[in-house]
């Protein structure tokens, strides 16, 4: 990809065309399209502060921005508890299939026509009923 400067932007060539640096388009049909990044000036903050005080008036905005931090900070913390939960949850997939019929038949649970997820979670059961963890 060749980097170009003109008039203050950046610019890219991707695929033989001339793009804005920062702007994402799809190389084929296959890939999907990324948004665009859109850049927030000083001025458009002012707008959006005046158009919010006309709106909801002087004495509503800091109960809003309290409430819109709030959730923010409730929406992170949720989310990071949910990757902190996908990172310690144990990966079923680390035993092969064989090893888990074999394991199945050794602790007495029967392999016949169940999935893999339900022989997992009868062994997980038969184990801890027998005290193995």
């Amino acid at each position: 990809m060749a980097e170009l400067l003109s008039r203050g932007k950046k610019y890219k060539l991707l695929c033989g065309k001339l793009v804005q640096a920062g702007c994402m388009l799809p190389v084929s049909s296959s890939q999907s399209i990324v948004p665009l990044q859109f850049q927030i000036g000083p001025t458009e903050i002012l707008l959006l502060i005046i158009i919010a005080l006309i709106l909801f008036g002087p004495k509503k905005l800091p109960e809003l921005a309290k409430a819109a931090g709030e959730a923010v900070r409730i929406f992170r913390e949720e989310s990071q508890k949910i990757t902190s939960m996908e990172e310690s949850k144990p990966s079923s997939s680390s035993i092969s299939d064989e090893d888990l019929k074999r394991l199945a038949e050794k602790l007495g649970v029967s392999t016949e026509g169940k999935s893999r997820e339900q022989l997992v979670e009868e062994v997980i059961k038969k184990a801890k009923e027998q005290g193995l963890i």
